[in-house]
């Protein structure tokens, strides 16, 4: 139950609550929206090379040009979600897509890395503007009885649209040229922006207390510091003196925000007591496990294909698919489950499925049993996490009021790019140490220039091999055996982090209330189906 002093949130054009078609247009327009913002997260990652080769620029330019959108993005999600409640959610939305698609263009056409650097950035603001808002638009536009499908299709899209922005991307940079992966976004803003003119209602918080100025910039410089330490840890070093700065200011920052907050109470930007409600907090722990745990697969999938298998970037992305479309599908089945057995329940077993998934990559990985040793494990993520994404989504809109919805919305994202940084820097650094430690035990006899190369990692040792001769065989097993070591390592430490958080969830998860089932025509359903 919110602690915010009651204020009134309305439609700002007068108009009638939308019908069901109606719906279905607007689900689909904001899940077009959010598939470009996401999509442009994660396509860039399949041309570093082409760019650092284009532009002249340094791997860690090249880095900096892709995490300067997602450290953006992540800074001003609070501030601008709660702008999008006050400003109204529909002029929102359409001034973020106009910003976004603009900055996706100046990005295609960029002749330098600066260019390039800006762009991001300001495409980052775009699509912090807009990724609050498409979730705000479905928690304040559908009623109570079919909002669950809706953020059941909104979950499906903001967790497979990653690796098929990936997918399509690295089709693109083998058929085409890298500058060609804008495509995709720069289309689908064009028809989100239409549809959004004809479809999107508006709607907008109405209150008598100012904008909590301090709360906005204080949450800017938190999540901004804490962001650059996950990101640049791994590359800097955890103890290079930007990285504990970096970490000292976002501490010092959030503790600042909380302690503010407090302060502010019911004109807050965010009620900050709201986390002792077990929605809120279990929903939040959920989403930032969830989304940690599948960033991390990706770091380690990867070089396991490309390195291992020696497969290319394109059919590494492809190999991916059979997860995300499982995500997808258990995404939309996880409110009818959740219906029948209750929130908590139903995040529970997702939880529990992800946790095995983890557990089978661990065992049955191996050089020898290629894409088929690992596709049981990623079926059972896909599932599991699909299955606890819509119901911790549905439980953090639920803790907070209707005219708070922005913030709500941007509180679930900001919570998805810290898992996703936490699971990157966390199972990255698992899979490292692992491979680091297994790997010196099996240079013996190895030429000392390709052994110091092969320590840096296996994709260096792969490389290294090809000049050394009679002894690339041995080199290429010691590498290949060593990343599966670390590859065990860091599975069994995110299934151990799985275990806490099903103990967890079992225990103070959400209340199990069930949800009215939707009819036969709800749209959510129907566009789940299309």
């Amino acid at each position: 139950m919110s602690t915010n002093q009651p204020v009134q949130a309305t439609r700002a054009d007068g108009e009638s609550a939308p019908d069901g078609r109606q719906l279905r247009s607007i689900l689909i327009t904001v899940s077009i929206a959010l598939m470009a913002v996401i999509a442009s997260v994660t396509g860039l990652n399949v041309a570093q090379t082409h760019m650092a080769v284009d532009f002249g620029a340094s791997q860690s330019t090249v880095l900096w040009i892709i995490n300067v959108y997602t450290l953006a993005l992540a800074a001003l999600l609070l501030p601008l979600g709660a702008l999008g409640d006050r400003l109204g959610r529909k002029p929102m939305l359409v001034a973020g897509l106009g910003v976004f698609g603009v900055a996706t263009v100046v990005a295609a056409l960029a002749p330098t890395a600066e260019v390039m650097l800006a762009a991001r950035v300001v495409g980052g603001i775009g699509a912090a503007m807009i990724m609050p808002i498409t979730l705000a638009v479905i928690t304040s536009t559908f009623p109570e009885e079919r909002r669950g499908k809706a953020i059941g299709v909104w979950t499906g899209v903001a967790g497979g649209s990653g690796i098929l922005g990936m997918f399509l991307a690295a089709l693109l940079v083998d058929v085409a040229d890298w500058r060609w992966l804008f495509t995709l976004p720069v289309v689908l803003i064009l028809v989100a922006l239409a549809m959004t003119l004809k479809s999107v209602p508006d709607s907008r918080e109405i209150s008598a207390r100012r904008f909590d100025t301090v709360g906005a910039l204080v949450s800017v410089i938190a999540v901004t510091g804490l962001i650059f330490v996950l990101q640049e840890g791994p590359e800097r070093g955890w103890t290079a003196p930007a990285t504990l700065l970096s970490l000292t200011v976002g501490l010092a920052a959030a503790i600042g925000f909380v302690a503010w907050e407090l302060h502010r109470r019911d004109a807050s930007l965010l009620d900050v007591r709201l986390f002792r409600e077990r929605g809120l907090s279990g929903g939040s722990l959920t989403l930032l496990v969830v989304f940690g745990v599948q960033a991390g697969i990706g770091v380690v999938l990867f070089p396991f294909f490309q390195a291992v298998l020696g497969w290319s970037g394109l059919l590494s992305t492809v190999a991916m698919m059979p997860m995300a479309v499982a995500m997808m599908l258990a995404s939309g089945l996880a409110t009818k489950l959740a219906a029948g057995i209750g929130a908590r329940s139903t995040m529970a077993v997702g939880i529990a499925l992800a946790g095995i998934g983890m557990v089978l990559l661990a065992l049955f990985v191996s050089v020898s049993g290629g894409y088929l040793c690992v596709l049981p494990g990623l079926l059972a993520m896909g599932v599991g996490m699909g299955l606890s994404m819509t119901p911790s989504t549905e439980a953090i809109t639920a803790s907070l009021p209707r005219e708070k919805q922005g913030v709500a919305s941007a509180l679930n994202d900001v919570t998805r790019e810290f898992g996703t940084a936490l699971g990157v820097a966390l199972l990255g650094a698992l899979v490292s140490a692992g491979y680091r430690s297994a790997i010196d035990d099996r240079l013996h006899g190895i030429p000392q220039g390709a052994a110091d190369t092969a320590r840096e990692g296996v994709a260096n040792a792969v490389e290294a091999a090809g000049s050394t001769g009679p002894h690339a065989p041995n080199l290429l097993h010691a590498a290949h055996q060593s990343f599966i070591d670390g590859w065990q390592q860091a599975m069994w430490a995110g299934a151990a982090i799985m275990g806490v958080l099903f103990v967890y969830i079992a225990l103070r998860g959400p209340k199990d209330t069930s949800s009215t089932v939707a009819d036969e025509t709800d749209p959510a359903e129907a566009v789940a189906a299309g």
